[in-house]
């Protein structure tokens, strides 16, 4: 019986140290699976903070030439500006002279008040046709190898942009009416639009805008 006794605590301390020497091994174990599993989680962290930087390097080059590239369309723009601004420059200026060397032989003016072009249309009414018409007998009692300017006005209700326009509209209309009805070859013919830039009356009465909404026709030699 006393064998047994004394035999207990021997196994109980046999069992204890073969537990504790598991456990032992068992954290050596985890923390060399721990320590592998930082090592590779740096050296990805690494690899992908290389590759950033080798990104950021290809971003820079890309940036600085897409900034250079931006910089030449600029100067390639202002140089085309400048050549624009140039021809017209020298097509108004030949214009001008065109027009000095011309002498005026009669003009027409349609006008609201004279039965012409209506509040904000650029639709040619009858009355201005039959103007139209009667001009076109004097230049074939009388061609002379004329040229017909149209000028193109309104008054000045609304923008000046939209004036613009609908002095422009009104004056293509009978430059088109003179083509499609009577012939008069386009190269003879040119339009301008003054919008609301040149008013023949006061625009602070009815009456005074009805005049401003007009086209003149203008017959040069």
């Amino acid at each position: 019986m006393k064998k047994l006794v004394v035999a207990a605590p021997i196994l109980a301390l046999a069992l204890g140290g073969t537990t504790a020497c598991a456990t032992k091994k068992m954290v050596r174990t985890q923390v060399g699976e721990v320590n592998g599993k930082v090592e590779t989680l740096s050296k990805s962290v690494e690899e992908t903070q290389e590759r950033t930087r080798a990104n950021e390097a290809r971003i820079g080059e890309v940036d600085q030439k897409a900034q250079a590239a931006g910089q030449r369309a600029d100067a390639a723009g202002r140089r085309a500006d400048e050549a624009r601004a140039a021809a017209d420059a020298v097509n108004a200026r030949a214009d001008s002279l065109e027009r000095a060397s011309k002498r005026l032989v009669y003009e027409v003016t349609l006008s609201e008040d004279k039965g012409g072009f209506k509040f904000g249309k650029a639709t040619m009414p009858d009355e201005a046709k039959a103007d139209i018409d009667q001009l076109v007998q004097q230049l074939k009692a009388n061609p002379n190898g004329a040229f017909i300017e149209i000028e193109g006005h309104t008054d000045n209700t609304g923008g000046t942009d939209m004036n613009y326009k609908l002095g422009l509209e009104r004056a293509e209309a009978v430059k088109r009416y003179l083509y499609e009805q009577h012939q008069v070859p386009l190269h003879k013919i040119s339009v301008i639009s003054y919008g609301e830039e040149k008013p023949i009356a006061p625009n602070k009465t009815k009456a005074g805008r009805a005049q401003n909404r007009r086209v003149v026709i203008k017959v040069l030699t």
